[in-house]
Formats: structure tokens, C-alpha cells, sequence
């Protein structure tokens, strides 16, 4: 039986530009709350405002409910699991450092997602892609290091450990989306995650909830929707391109709570970002440098 892939690079690559964008939304929206709202209640209206654009999207694909039909739940709990996690730390990081810093962690993230491709789903990182990836993430180090050898005190510290502890699993899920796009929807995937995350949320009530003001509320309800839009973009965008292909980009997500940072929250930009940036970007230039394959081969399923 001859399976059908998606191989649209262009498509996954776009695709993965717009969910970074879109996460930056939600993750402006986080920073804005500050700590007035416990982190269990952010990540729980994350999840449950984020349904309406997933239930739209399944809509629109006439894949609801019959779209969230599976054959893999273990490994949606897997992968779920694993988000979920890296949601709660990457808002306790949020919540504790600057967005740019917290997304600047985050790319160490695409550098163990392609590694893990390469020996979980047997993808091919090219010499472009080597390249992409060792300049890009010389940048990340270089805008990193003097953050690693300043005197931080213990909730910075503690807020690094947070984004490190996100990036490893996110590195893990992403993997696993890639997996899972194989047989199964890319809105189910979204779903499943979203759940699993409303899930582990409510097991943090015991330790109180407050009841948000209006403008609270609304910062709340646009995380859940620009997270929602974000995370359906970056599913997709696994369905078109190969992890480790997708993996170099990952650092443009980076100019995005950059700007935030510069025109919202009054932070300004540090020295070696003006070293920092033309790397990064040069890493995914080198990226995207790839011969087309001279003919598509079909694939059996086994």
C-alpha cells in the first residue's frame, strides 16, 4: 500500500514563520499578566480559549468530530504529556525574565529537535543543514553567554532553569508531531495537546485561583487564541517539512519578543544583539540552500 507524504518545504517553512509570530502574541499576552495570575490558571485558559480556532480549523477540514479519531493514543499521551510540561515551564520562565531571553533559551530547542529526527524518525541532516544550524546557533551563544556569566540572582536563575527544562521538551514533542503527522491529523494532535494541557491545570486549583479583572480576562482569553492560531500553523507546518529542515528557522521566532521587549515592555536591547542577529539569520539562509531531489521515490508501507 503506497503511503502519501507532503513534501511542500516552502509551505512548512512560511508556515513556521507565521506559528512564531503568533506565539509571540500569546507569549506578550503572559508577560503582560506578570505574576497577578497563578500559573496553573494562565496555562489552563491557554488551553481552554485555544479549542475555538482548533474546533475551526477541524470544521473548516470537515474532520470534526471524525478528525480526532486515532489508532496512536499512547502516543498522543506521549506527546501531549510532554507539551504540557513544556508549557508550564516556559511560563514560569516567562514570568521571571524577559520574553527575548526566555525565546532566546527556547532555540537551543531546534538543535536537539533535528538531532532527535535524525535518530528517532531516520531524516537527513544535509551539509546546508549542519551549516544553518552551527551558525545559527553561534548566535544564540553569543547573545546567551554574557547572561550565563552575570551575577544572576535566584528567581533569575530559577527562570533559566525553567526555559532550558521547556526547550529539551519541546525539542522531544516537536519530534514526536513530526511522527505523529504520518497517520494522523494535524488538528487531533493540536487537540489532544490542548486537553492534556487544560487537564494538568486543573490539578493546580487546590493551590488557588483568583478571579481576573476585565483586562486580565481579555489578556487571558488572547493567549488561548493566539496560542491556538500558533500551535495549528506549527503542526502543519511539520505535515510539509522535515523537522531538521524546519529546525534553522526556529531562531527568526527570536526577532519577535525582541521587538516586544523594545516597544512594549521598555527593555532595551542588549550590545550583542547587533553581532547576535545577522548569525542567526545567515543560519537559516544556509538552511534553505538545498538541491531539489531529481525524482520522487515512492515509499511502502511496511
Amino acid at each position: 500500500m503506497t503511503t502519501t507524504t507532503f513534501d511542500r518545504p516552502l509551505l512548512g517553512i512560511n508556515l513556521r514563520i507565521v506559528a512564531g509570530l503568533l506565539a509571540a502574541g500569546m507569549f506578550v499576552s503572559v508577560k503582560a499578566l506578570e505574576t497577578s495570575v497563578p500559573l496553573g490558571e494562565v496555562v489552563f485558559f491557554r488551553s481552554f480559549f485555544a479549542i475555538i480556532p482548533l474546533v475551526i480549523f477541524l470544521w473548516v477540514r470537515r474532520e470534526f468530530p471524525q478528525g480526532l479519531a486515532t489508532k496512536r493514543p499512547f502516543g498522543h499521551l506521549m506527546r501531549s504529556g510532554l507539551g504540557a510540561l513544556a508549557l508550564f515551564t516556559s511560563f514560569a520562565g516567562v514570568a521571571r525574565l524577559n520574553l527575548a531571553e526566555v525565546i532566546l533559551m527556547a532555540q537551543l530547542s531546534p538543535m536537539l529537535m533535528a538531532i532527535g529526527a535524525v535518530v528517532f524518525l531516520s531524516e537527513r541532516l544535509n551539509p546546508w543543514r549542519i551549516i544553518g544550524l552551527g551558525v545559527g546557533f553561534t548566535g544564540v551563544l553569543v547573545m546567551v553567554w554574557p547572561e550565563l556569566n552575570a551575577d544572576l540572582g535566584g528567581v533569575r536563575l530559577l527562570g533559566f532553569g525553567f526555559a532550558l527544562c521547556s526547550a529539551v521538551l519541546s525539542a522531544f514533542a516537536m519530534v514526536m508531531v513530526r511522527n505523529l503527522n504520518k497517520t494522523e491529523s494535524p488538528g487531533a494532535i493540536a487537540f489532544y495537546f490542548v486537553i492534556a494541557s487544560m487537564i494538568g491545570a486543573l490539578f493546580t486549583l487546590p493551590w488557588g485561583w483568583i478571579m481576573p479583572d476585565g483586562m486580565t480576562l481579555a489578556l487571558l482569553i488572547s493567549a488561548g487564541l493566539f496560542g491556538g492560531f500558533s500551535h495549528i500553523a506549527l503542526t502543519l507546518s511539520f505535515r510539509y517539512a522535515e523537522a531538521s529542515r524546519l529546525a534553522p528557522f526556529e531562531y527568526i521566532a527570536l526577532l519577535w519578543p525582541l521587538l516586544a521587549d523594545l516597544f512594549l515592555f521598555r527593555v532595551g536591547l542588549s550590545s550583542t544583539f547587533l553581532i547576535a542577529a545577522p548569525l542567526i539569520l545567515a543560519g537559516a539562509a544556509f538552511a534553505a540552500l538545498e538541491r531539489k531531489p531529481r525524482a520522487p521515490v515512492a515509499k511502502l508501507a511496511s
